[in-house]
């Protein structure tokens, strides 16, 4: 744990996960609460200071991980935030991420959806444009990854339409739905991956994802500059959430992290900067740009 994000401390020692974490594992969609070290999400850590005062932001899969870290950090920026969630299982922490955002004295709503599906995305819009009166920071983070130990021959048709449909359809979607909401000075914000650049075999399909939402993210960026909006994205390392005792096995989890040059898995605190950074004003001059939060690993 960190005293707020402006703390000097020694990169490689901070969150002492350098030796790794205790072997675990969870079905999908993985719960924080059963974690071991708990993800730091900023709770008692991050300190805003109005950069994203009176914005409203939408951000997808905002229950836990990387998503809740940035719905905390968006708040107490002076932000309102709706996060999505997929199902049942997420319900628990997505009405904790939106009782946070609510402790910053910002509104906070959570919408339990499917966003495999347009018809969702479009209520999704419908409802942030609804109940916080408009769009201002799109953050497409939803995604699903499951580690198939032997690569193209384990990833099954179903699995592959799976992880296309969350991590690359629905920000389409999304980005198409929301754009007409959003007004000049307006962000978008894209999370790839360092799978993007330095792809795993065993994550064969979420890494072909990270990369489509990479040039994604560079193309939209361009399509979008006349209309003052603009678009980045952040490509994180191995981030310690619940998708990884969810998806990985015990051993794999054992070790997470502990193969970059800092040694150690990130937390999602680390990655909120980068995001209130993108969605702030001062990154107007940056677009169609990608961000790497890696603990090391190069993205080029």
């Amino acid at each position: 744990m960190t005293e707020d994000q402006f703390t000097p401390q020694h990169p490689t020692e901070q969150y002492g996960q350098r030796e790794g974490q205790p072997a675990q594992q969870q079905s999908a969609p993985g719960s924080t609460r059963e974690m071991g070290p708990k993800p730091d999400h900023g709770e008692e850590s991050y300190r805003g200071s109005d950069r994203l005062s009176g914005k409203r932001a939408v951000i997808t899969g905002g229950d836990s991980g990387i998503g809740r870290a940035v719905a905390i950090a968006f708040a107490r920026e002076g932000a309102d935030v709706l996060v999505s969630y997929l199902g049942e299982e997420e319900e628990a922490d997505a009405r904790e991420t939106v009782a946070l955002i609510e402790q910053a004295g910002r509104r906070g709503v959570a919408v339990r959806t499917d966003l495999r599906e347009e018809a969702n995305c479009r209520e999704l819009v419908e409802r942030a444009v609804a109940d916080l009166g408009g769009i201002d920071i799109l953050v497409n983070n939803a995604a699903y990854q499951m580690s198939q130990d032997n690569g193209l021959l384990d990833i099954s048709t179903e699995q592959f339409d799976r992880v296309f449909k969350t991590n690359v359809y629905a920000m389409f979607w999304l980005c198409k739905l929301a754009v007409p909401h959003m007004r000049e000075g307006s962000t978008i914000i894209n999370t790839s991956s360092i799978q993007a650049f330095d792809p795993s075999p065993q994550l064969l399909d979420y890494a072909t994802t990270k990369a489509a939402i990479a040039n994604f993210s560079k193309a939209l960026a361009l399509n979008l500059a006349e209309r003052g909006i603009r678009v980045n994205a952040v490509a994180p390392g191995p981030i310690w959430t619940p998708l990884i005792p969810a998806t990985m096995p015990e051993e794999k989890v054992k070790q997470f992290g502990t193969d970059v040059p800092l040694g150690r898995p990130g937390q999602p605190a680390e990655l909120a900067p980068a995001y209130v950074f993108f969605a702030s004003q001062e990154s107007s001059y940056v677009t169609g740009e990608i961000l790497g939060v890696t603990g090391g690993k190069p993205t080029k």
